[in-house]
């Protein structure tokens, strides 16, 4: 466990809270794990009922580790083996997923979001994917799961061009259901997860079952795009992408 996610259960609710505020929740492989290993535990657990993913203030998720996406690229990897289990493991959530996004969702933190059952976000929260600006291709299943939620043309608007959406605009899209002020947000996401923890527990595994889909649909393209995404991180186009990026950020 790292204490850059932080496990805590309240009765019905499994509370997981991104804690790495100083670089903005950015993701590591061990972040990825300790997420991967409570989904799993929520899973077959007798007591959760509903399980909320939560980030800090200033950002839910600012995406990918860029030190440990740059050591991914020199060892010839793409997505991280770690990466790959969490999205895995969220296709195959045994139990209702509530998010609470506050300030910045990126790359991973907008494309998990697509796998979650209800999403509160802030006023001031901002989502983008910024996968093709850096020369790589959409993860998380998200380009099958995101034309679907909110139709090809507002999804290649911001999985390929990279515009980000307001929470306003990520309502109006289907990938928010509620927005709420700044600092209401976590409130207002585990009120929600206390009410799907009173409903009749196996009729809401089958209805999600129902809605969702074949899990096995979309761990293929999870790893049809992990497999393109390895390809791509290697190109020239990524390459100089990085170089870009890392220059303007030094």
């Amino acid at each position: 466990m790292t204490n850059h996610v932080t496990v805590t259960d309240d009765g019905p609710l499994r509370l997981l809270r991104l804690n790495r505020p100083e670089k903005k929740n950015a993701m590591t492989d061990a972040m990825y794990d300790t997420l991967s290993d409570a989904l799993e535990d929520a899973a077959v657990s007798r007591t959760i009922r509903c399980v909320v993913i939560a980030g800090g203030p200033a950002a839910f998720t600012a995406g990918a580790d860029l030190q440990e996406f740059q050591r991914a690229a020199h060892q010839g990897e793409g997505l991280r083996s770690h990466a790959i289990r969490f999205l895995h493991r969220l296709a195959h959530a045994g139990k209702p997923l509530v998010a609470a996004v506050e300030g910045v969702a990126v790359g991973v933190g907008t494309t998990m979001l697509l796998h979650c059952d209800y999403v509160v976000a802030a006023a001031d929260a901002r989502f983008s994917t910024p996968f093709v600006h850096l020369g790589l291709v959409p993860e998380a299943a998200s380009s099958l799961l995101m034309p679907r939620l909110m139709g090809p043309r507002r999804a290649f608007e911001l999985l390929v061009m990279g515009r980000p959406l307001s929470a306003d605009d990520a309502m109006a899209a289907g990938l928010v259901n509620e927005v709420v002020p700044p600092g209401e947000v976590e409130p207002a996401a585990l009120k929600v997860a206390r009410h799907i923890a009173t409903l009749p527990a196996e009729a809401v595994a089958e209805s999600r079952r129902l809605i969702r889909g074949s899990p096995a649909e979309i761990v293929r393209r999870i790893d049809e795009e992990a497999e393109l995404f390895r390809q791509r991180l290697k190109s020239d186009e990524a390459k100089a992408a990085f170089e870009a990026f890392l220059t303007r950020k030094g």
